[in-house]
């Protein structure tokens, strides 16, 4: 039998889907992260599947009971407790060994924070990357922060409310403080909230009231530079506008708009290849 991956609500318990309760119905056991929260799910929607918890601190001594469930011909549903399973939690060595041993995986989608606070950001949707809860200290969180001001992708980030006013001082720090961001919080509750500004305003607001709930940040990405061109590719690129029937001027217009360099100068190098004509 499956191993089913059960989405359920981030908050809001009107987004559990038909679907995740009829799996959570049919399933032999549920693999909960909090079996205390995920019961309060089950009760509201009157499901009496036996639960078995997973969680970070036993997902050693706990995999291998789930495996044997599944090659015994059970069924049992991953839940966490909030969203898709796997994504920042141990759901994700559960996947593993089932595709290791060949057990079919069954998502079924719903809830997700990433892209619920991304779609409402504001920020650039087309190309993003998830950065999960960055490491809260050292070296690997110092390399962590690097890269991400370097990423030219829009950034996906968990944060706890205790850590997010340290979050924002090492964002002003690595990416700089007119960066855009987004703090997304308590996604589809009562309070839920997008607060949009640059790291500096998001520091100044949070300096201002505690954070409370938790959050997700969309950062945007880092601005690309256009490349530099040397003195002689520029004056090649006029060349070829010129004699594709543009003036001096237009085509040094043309130029500044790509390159984002200024027209007077680019002009000048124009009326330069005038003259040796």
């Amino acid at each position: 039998m499956p191993l089913y991956i059960v989405a359920t609500p981030i908050g809001n318990l009107e987004d559990m889907t038909f679907r995740a309760i009829r799996i959570l119905q049919e399933a032999d056991a549920i693999a909960a992260e909090d079996t205390r929260h995920t019961g309060k799910l089950l009760h509201h929607f009157q499901i009496s599947t036996p639960q078995i918890s997973y969680h970070d601190h036993n997902r050693t001594s706990r995999l291998p009971e789930l495996l044997t469930l599944l090659e015994q011909g059970k069924s049992v549903a991953l839940v966490s407790d909030a969203g898709m399973p796997g994504i920042s939690d141990p759901g994700y060595e559960l996947v593993c060994a089932c595709a290791e041993v060949g057990i079919e995986v069954i998502p079924i989608p719903g809830a997700s924070a990433v892209i619920t606070a991304l779609s409402a950001s504001g920020l650039p949707t087309d190309r993003f990357v998830f950065e999960g809860f960055l490491p809260t200290k050292g070296q690997e969180r110092r390399d962590r922060l690097e890269a991400i001001a370097q990423e030219s992708r829009t950034v996906v980030m968990y944060e706890a409310p205790h850590r997010v006013r340290q979050t924002l001082a090492d964002l002003q720090e690595t990416v700089g403080g007119d960066r855009a961001i987004v703090l997304a919080r308590e996604l589809t509750k009562l309070h839920e909230e997008f607060w949009r500004g640059t790291v500096n305003d998001a520091i100044a607001h949070h300096t201002q009231r505690e954070p409370q709930g938790e959050f997700t940040l969309v950062l945007a990405g880092a601005a690309i530079a256009a490349p530099t061109l040397s003195e002689s590719a520029l004056i090649a690129e006029l060349e070829h506008l010129i004699k594709n029937g543009m003036s001096r001027s237009q085509a040094s217009r043309q130029l500044a708009h790509q390159t984002s360099l200024p027209r007077r100068h680019l002009y000048q190098l124009a009326l330069g290849i005038a003259a040796e004509e």
